[in-house]
């Protein structure tokens, strides 16, 4: 019959009463400082970290939308500005034009 006893990364049985008790070794002090393991605060810091991951997507996001915003405001500031360029060189070729008519009919 093969015995093989269970380790800590791979216990012979889950099952925690099925378990052998975990006994101290003659070189540990009884009431050592090695506070006893509480899952408890495991579990708090578990979520936070959790908590803390999803926040940090959410920031991710809400920097990348605000990009987002900032590019196409840019973008329409600088369509207005090519707009702007056009009409002002209308308005010159339309003064220019007015200026030639109004010459001519002094002239004449």
């Amino acid at each position: 019959m093969n015995v093989r006893a269970g380790t800590i990364d791979r216990p012979l049985t889950h099952d925690p009463q099925k378990q052998a008790p975990m006994t101290s070794s003659a070189s540990e002090l009884s009431g050592s400082a090695t506070p006893a393991v509480s899952t408890i605060g495991a579990n708090a810091s578990r979520q936070n970290r959790n908590r803390e991951m999803q926040l940090i997507q959410e920031a991710l996001a809400r920097a990348h939308m605000y990009e987002r915003l900032r590019e196409a405001d840019a973008e329409r500031q600088a369509l207005r500005l090519v707009a702007a360029r056009r009409m002002q060189r209308r308005a010159e070729r339309v003064s220019l034009r007015a200026r030639r008519a109004l010459a001519m009919a002094v002239m004449h």
